[in-house]
């Protein structure tokens, strides 16, 4: 089937860019469907009121995020091809951190009729991007027509027989273990607000060189993260007892698998950790624009910095020659009632190097406004 644009129905004025407004439903759908993946789990795709798919296990990993334009990414800063990459990487992450293998999206897309059509069809395109690497598919969903844009994604994991992997896992003794990057994409959303001449993608303002590259590659962290997919299954293979998608922080994160297995995560000093100088260089880039200080700028963006969508799991000490390519031990797990958890006052939550770490820190929906 042609990916090419149907002749509008409306009368867009020649030599205009077609926009949504310009088109039916069907003939936007003509434009999206030929773009997506169907996956091989799907004995029935798009074009019915549901599609079908196929799971030998009876239990499904389910989980629904929304983007929101302005809030989540802005138009100014990213493709549409970026936003449907990124939709994509944050729903599969979450069914990966579960230990489920990601097998569908279903994704419901709300736009101002004046939105350009091309814009539609590189989201599409995004999407396929994202769902790639697992070979997940984009089985339906729906279109509406809104003040803004809005995108929400619903992701479906099939778990191959295996128990899924839960937060409330964490046992005294288990090693904490994380894949994927830490802080890049909030250090890419930093260069973007800080005017260092990196919203085009170019960062022209930034000399070539180390600097440069990490640079662009914080800025494509945020825009289009890459999550570590096949870690999960992994980890869920390696015996991990607790897991998550790190999406508001680690510290956040952390203090969640904390509170829910009652326990106490003991996070090593994050300066050991190679992200800390990879974030450096950067974090000087953004000082030089807005004054503040590099050093707890990159500590700030490793430790509650959100959306990379890594992996943070905790997993038996006996695992360690079991762990994917990629996983650093970043910690150890340790018991309410052990010595190091009196500064806690014995309660469950999270150490930074023995110390009591600001948890609450991060990513909140409603107290970033």
């Amino acid at each position: 089937m042609s990916t090419a644009e149907p002749t509008p129905s409306g009368a867009a004025a020649a030599g205009e860019e077609t926009r949504v407004g310009d088109l039916s439903e069907e003939e936007l759908l003509a434009v999206i469907t030929p773009l997506l993946p169907r996956g091989p789990q799907t004995p029935v795709g798009t074009g019915d009121d549901c599609a079908v798919l196929s799971f030998p296990d009876s239990r499904t990993a389910v989980s629904t995020d929304v983007l929101v334009e302005g809030r989540h990414f802005r138009t100014q800063w990213s493709t549409g091809r970026d936003v449907g990459a990124r939709a994509a990487a944050q729903n599969l992450a979450d069914a990966a951190a579960m230990g489920a293998r990601p097998v569908a999206l279903v994704v419901g897309l709300v736009m101002p009729a004046a939105t350009p059509v091309g814009w539609v069809r590189d989201f599409a395109q995004g999407l396929a991007q994202g769902c790639e690497p697992c070979g997940a598919g984009v089985v339906g969903g729906d279109l509406s027509a809104g003040d803004s844009l809005v995108v929400a994604v619903t992701v479906l994991g099939d778990l191959e027989g295996r128990a899924p992997v839960l937060r409330s896992g964490a046992r005294p003794g288990d090693i904490v273990v994380h894949v994927g990057t830490l802080g890049r994409s909030a250090a890419g959303l930093a260069l973007l607000s800080a005017g260092t001449g990196c919203a085009s993608g170019s960062c022209s303002s930034v000399p070539e060189g180390r600097d440069h590259s990490q640079a662009r590659a914080c800025i494509e962290a945020f825009r289009a993260p890459t999550p570590p997919l096949a870690a999960g299954r992994e980890l869920a293979l390696a015996g991990a007892t607790s897991m998550l998608d790190v999406s508001d922080g680690l510290l956040r994160d952390a203090g969640r698998i904390a509170r829910a297995s009652g326990v106490v995560i003991d996070l090593d000093d994050p300066d050991n950790l190679p992200d800390a100088s990879f974030l450096d260089p950067v974090a000087a880039l953004v000082n030089a624009h807005d004054g503040s200080d590099a050093r707890d700028l990159a500590r700030s963006w490793l430790l509650t910095g959100g959306e990379d969508h890594g992996l943070l799991a905790t997993v038996p000490a006996d695992a360690l020659e079991r762990l994917p390519a990629g996983a650093r031990v970043i910690g150890r797990v340790l018991s309410p009632q052990s010595s190091p958890a009196r500064v806690l006052g014995h309660r469950p939550g999270v150490l930074l190097a023995g110390e009591t770490a600001q948890e609450h820190t991060g990513w909140d929906h409603f107290s970033h406004t």
